[in-house]
């Protein structure tokens, strides 16, 4: 089974200085595996490319770097290194995760089964007050017209989505539905969109528990960015979800239903980031309206049976 590492980067020079020998030298102990790493800049402004070339100079297993002439985003990003891939099992890695050194000998036998389009990896992380917490699996509720999703307790090995910074994803399936959707650049809800499209479309979506990695959250790009342009980004992200892939007609009217209600609240309580997320929304509804046409034919799957799996109140 060939293997490709995708890390996509974006001014993620002072983590990847360390993370990337290290991933290198693990990746080395699967000698009799098909492996190579692609590395993909989203027009970074600091030293990463140096660090980058630096990676594959020294490194013995083939390692592409692909440069970006301007700043697309998460999804456009990843996309652009998902499509030079070579191998059929696709290891997106986030340049702030740092893997075990066995974490992909479990995934194999998650893929001998052709229906497993992605299987996250247990994320370990510090975010939690110092205090080392176990995730990797998602869950999610519909509430009031919007889906609420969350960080579960990873108890079993379903989820309602694979984290697109530390996950195994099937290429061919990646490929034939069209891969991360980039209506939602420059980032959220891209991950979760992308593994519930697979659900819908009848594909499984899992976590391996043996599999563990370290994301160190605080060192990633996004907490450089302005929060206030964050938060907005993710409320016009979950208008698009919406849009782009619910489709039975109780959770659509729900939406409807509920929209003046939580335009009235964001007003009351002075919250301008939802409105202003819902008016940018609002702009490329027609662009968001014609990927759902082409999207929705592929469905087979309800929303209703995927949720009630996953449901759990917020």
């Amino acid at each position: 089974m060939s293997i490709s590492v995708v890390i996509p980067t974006y001014n993620g020079a002072d983590h990847l200085k360390d993370n990337l020998p290290y991933l290198i030298d693990i990746l080395q102990d699967y000698k009799n595996e098909d492996i190579e790493v692609v590395l993909t800049d989203d027009h970074s402004t600091d030293d990463t490319i140096e660090v980058l070339k630096k990676t594959k100079e020294s490194s013995n297993i083939p390692v592409t770097i692909l440069e970006s002439e301007k700043n697309g985003g998460f999804s456009v990003n990843v996309n652009k290194g998902v499509r030079k891939a070579k191998g059929e099992i696709v290891i997106l890695l986030g340049g702030d995760v740092r893997p075990e050194r066995d974490f992909l000998k479990p995934l194999t036998s998650h893929f001998t089964d052709e229906k497993v389009f992605a299987v996250g990896f247990l994320n370990q992380s510090d975010q939690d007050k110092g205090k080392n917490i176990l995730r990797g699996r998602g869950i999610g509720t519909w509430k009031k017209g919007f889906l609420l999703h969350s960080h579960g307790e990873p108890v079993n090995d379903d989820t309602l989505w694979v984290d697109c910074g530390s996950g195994a994803f099937r290429k061919e399936i990646w490929d034939r539905i069209g891969g991360l959707q980039e209506l939602y650049a420059p980032f959220y809800w891209e991950d979760v969109d992308i593994s519930y499209r697979a659900q819908k479309m009848g594909y499984k979506v899992k976590i391996e528990r043996k599999s563990l990695v370290v994301h160190e959250h605080e060192k990633g790009s996004i907490k450089k960015i302005n929060k206030n342009f964050v938060l907005e980004t993710a409320y016009r992200n979950q208008f698009f979800f919406v849009w782009l892939n619910i489709t039975d007609r109780n959770l659509l009217f729900q939406h409807i239903i509920f929209l003046p209600y939580h335009l009235l609240v964001a007003i009351k309580t002075g919250n301008l980031l939802f409105i202003k997320g819902f008016l940018k929304a609002l702009g490329k509804l027609g662009k968001a309206l014609s990927i759902r046409r082409k999207t929705t034919k592929d469905f087979v799957i309800s929303d209703n049976s995927i949720l009630e799996r996953f449901k759990k109140e917020i």
